[in-house]
């Protein structure tokens, strides 16, 4: 398979137009960075999508097709996710995340936010206030590796096993998310077509159309900042009460940020009425989190009738693991990624993907989901609702197929990439986006913000 091929079959399952994929011009091939996974064609494909269903519906709202481009090195790079803030690039990892040996194998523990390292911390019998990492190896140390997994889970914690393919597939999960495509976009009520703002020819595709972004971690703010990129006004809403990562200062590049307390009625009120006027509602609370706050895709559709809804999960909604918090280097674990590259690499020691690809590819898939909802939604009138995971993104890529001598290689210069602009973090520099388009390129006019930096409030004035 190429990229060429992995594009087909993410258009062809959004059933959208075959005579819009002769746009697309992809160029490079894997290798581009150091893995024995197909993880540059991962990148290209799903960013290709996005970008092509973007000019499509583009198209569908009267303008001319015109070609997108995507250098799968350039891809691969912008799927870093690398970005510095005056100068300083952000650690990734809090020293507690990572990998430990146990008793049988390894576990990853997730520890960025405080209450997750703290929680595992203790569940360690530590105290969190003095523990050091040599400590915290030492507890694990004795745990066997799916005992630690269930009581972490138990606990609200993210941690998991590591897990060779063929354990994974064994498993209850493992089978629900091989039973499971890419993704779906299934229409979940009837609604005319809405009626969409004028498109000017020099305007980029998505331009007037308004989106809530309603994430935190890495794939959902990516997808926001592609139909960010590609024209939409999206609204990043906040819970002022909750942590974000550092990464915001890059995921946020074209957005607004506002803060929405959904807990209060008050802060309910304010998305109801943001949603009367919204075309996209994206969000990444698990399973039913959504819902019991009064936004499920259901809801939404009776509120505002030809919305399109999509929802992020970790897992997938099938399966024993469903509701089960994770993150792209826990998937990456649980699923065997972490094993089969260290077998490649034949050095004995688990090694991570090179960048967090189950992330980054499916944020693009939640933006390249949007627009083909749309698209249908102009088609065929109904209200639309998109399903995306980590762990379903994390199947695919396997089937992509390994890259022979894929390890041997280093990671190439970012500096052709990046771009330098003023944010309201600071200097921010950051790579560009990878897709060209021909006629009106991906940008990013507003700046990133700090959450709450805006209102809670569609702009008067569209592009």
């Amino acid at each position: 398979m190429n990229s060429t091929d992995a594009l087909a079959g993410i258009w062809q399952r959004a059933q959208l137009p075959a005579e819009a994929l002769q746009f697309a011009r992809l160029t490079g091939a894997d290798p581009v960075l150091p893995s024995s996974f197909a993880v540059g064609m991962a990148a290209q494909s799903t960013i290709a999508a996005a970008a092509l269903a973007a000019c499509e519906l583009g198209h569908l709202r009267g303008t001319p097709r015109q070609q997108v481009s995507v250098d799968m090195q350039h891809a691969a790079l912008e799927c870093t996710g690398w970005f510095s803030v005056d100068g300083r690039v952000p650690e990734t990892w809090d020293t507690f995340s990572g990998l430990y040996r146990c008793a049988d194998g390894w576990v990853r523990v997730h520890a960025n936010f405080a209450h997750h390292r703290e929680g595992a911390l203790r569940l360690l019998g530590l105290n969190p206030a003095t523990a050091t990492r040599a400590e915290a190896e030492a507890a694990m140390a004795g745990w066997r590796a799916i005992d630690f997994e269930d009581a972490a889970s138990a606990r609200g914690l993210v941690a998991t096993a590591l897990r060779r393919f063929d354990e994974w597939g064994a498993t209850p999960q493992g089978e629900a998310v091989a039973a499971q495509p890419l993704f779906t976009i299934e229409r979940i009520g009837d609604a005319p077509p809405l009626a969409l703002p004028p498109l000017r020819e020099d305007q980029r595709p998505l331009s007037g159309l308004r989106v809530l972004d309603l994430t935190r971690i890495l794939a959902g703010p990516v997808g926001g900042r592609a139909l960010a990129a590609y024209g939409a006004d999206v609204l990043l809403i906040n819970s002022p009460k909750l942590p974000n990562i550092e990464a915001i200062a890059d995921t946020s590049r074209g957005k607004l940020s506002a803060h929405v307390d959904l807990q209060t009625d008050e802060g309910r009120t304010t998305l109801q009425r943001l949603v009367g006027d919204a075309h996209v509602f994206v969000q990444g609370y698990r399973p039913g989190g959504i819902d019991a706050l009064g936004f499920g895709p259901a809801a939404l559709a009776a509120q505002r009738p030809g919305i399109v809804c999509v929802s992020l999960t970790a897992y997938g909604t099938q399966g024993p693991w469903a509701a089960r918090r994770g993150f792209d280097s826990l998937v990456q674990t649980a699923m065997g990624f972490n094993h089969a590259e260290s077998e490649a690499a034949g050095d004995g020691k688990p090694k991570p993907l090179p960048m967090q690809i189950l992330d980054e590819a499916t944020g693009a898939l939640i933006a390249f989901g949007a627009a083909a909802a749309l698209w249908r939604q102009q088609q065929e009138g109904g209200s639309w609702h998109v399903q995306v995971s980590l762990a379903q993104t994390g199947q695919w890529l396997r089937g992509l197929g390994r890259v022979s001598g894929g390890l041997s290689i280093g990671k190439p210069s970012l500096a052709p990439y990046i771009e330098t602009t003023a944010s309201g973090f600071g200097e921010l520099a950051a790579l560009r986006h990878s897709a060209m388009l021909s006629r009106t390129p991906a940008a990013w006019p507003r700046p990133s913000m700090p959450p709450g930096s805006h209102a809670p409030a569609w702009p008067a004035v569209m592009e």
